[in-house]
């Protein structure tokens, strides 16, 4: 099984990370709920188990997210942080913005309109 493969959920989420310019960009798109969380977080994460020193999450394709989805996010802040890295969360739509603010996600990971102004910022 490619690694495409391992992290696309067609029927409810599609997770493809790239690297641009050095940073790991995670695209999200569907739902993130208890389901995907494992593809998401592994997504998140290097083949080593540490989290990329700097990484974007592009989720202007998502258009669900519950709690577990948040909880993945947390971690994978955490993880870059504890690396000297960062993550940055990019593109949210207006109902998984309105999450992560009620949660205050976005008061501790930065959350930008699109991915070019996550990356540069």
């Amino acid at each position: 099984m490619t690694d495409n493969q391992q992290l696309d959920r067609p029927e409810r989420l599609s997770v493809q990370p790239e690297v641009v310019d050095g940073v790991r960009v995670v695209r999200v798109r569907g739902e993130i709920d208890h389901d995907g969380t494992d593809v998401l977080s592994r997504a998140l994460t290097s083949r080593d188990g540490m989290a990329p020193p700097r990484t974007v999450a592009d989720l202007s394709g998502v258009t669900f997210m519950d709690s577990s989805g948040i909880n993945v996010l947390v971690s994978a802040h955490q993880r870059a942080s504890d690396a000297q890295g960062w993550l940055r969360i990019a593109g949210a739509q207006e109902p998984v913005s309105r999450v992560l603010h009620l949660v205050g996600i976005d008061v501790l990971i930065p959350c930008l309109p699109t991915v070019e102004q996550a990356l540069r910022a």
